[in-house]
């Protein structure tokens, strides 16, 4: 437990650029301070005390803003900026070095029963506000927008954008920036594409 703490302090200096040094993380920091509280939470749940672990885990609740079931999976490395509004549901499964934004939802339609939360894989980007509903996994190095709503499954290296979201490419490359809105449009890089296509048969026809 106390390498994942570790793990998850240095997460905060390499990928918060406002995160001055480990003391003020660790003392400061409401994400860090609810994802150190629900480790210990989950650690009591799956020791049958889940009394102990559903007080812990409402205690962080009132102090950060930040709502996590004591029985949601969560690997190390996680940062959860700002926080406020976070909520992350009980079955939720979430992998190494994720980044999660303030109000961001990863819960329930309200349709499913035993696994009912989504699975997020490793290094994915969770932008502000955005919702992620119902039993489906988010695959490695997805990232998805800040407002985003998905409602299904996200394959590994690719975007989720809008509402309902929909999937765009990012050619199977990890893709390390923290920018959060300007994520390329597929539509959009179709058309000019298209457009493209037009001006050079046009060229064509003209020179003959």
């Amino acid at each position: 437990m106390f390498k994942t703490f570790k793990a998850d302090l240095n997460a905060y200096l390499e990928r918060d650029p406002a995160a001055r040094n480990k003391f003020e993380i660790f003392f400061l920091y409401s994400g860090y301070k609810a994802v150190r509280s629900h480790r210990r939470a989950y650690w009591f749940y799956h020791h049958n005390m889940k009394f102990i672990a559903r007080f812990i885990s409402q205690r962080s609740r009132h102090k950060t803003g930040i709502e996590i079931h004591p029985a949601a999976k969560i690997g190390k490395g996680l940062v959860i900026d700002h926080g406020m509004g976070v909520v992350i549901g009980e079955t939720t499964e979430i992998g190494d070095d994720c980044t999660i934004y303030q109000g961001v939802t990863l819960g329930g339609t309200g349709k499913d029963t035993g696994k009912r939360h989504p699975t997020i894989g490793n290094n994915v980007l969770v932008g502000a506000g955005a919702k992620v509903l119902g039993p489906f996994t988010v695959g490695d190095n997805a990232r998805i927008a800040a407002n985003a709503v998905v409602l299904s499954a996200i394959p590994p290296n690719s975007t989720a954008v809008g509402v309902p979201a929909r999937v765009v490419k990012v050619n199977g490359i990890r893709n390390d920036t923290l920018d959060q809105i300007h994520i390329s449009d597929p539509v959009a890089l179709a058309l000019c594409k298209l457009e493209n296509r037009i001006d050079n048969i046009q060229k064509s026809i003209d020179k003959e």
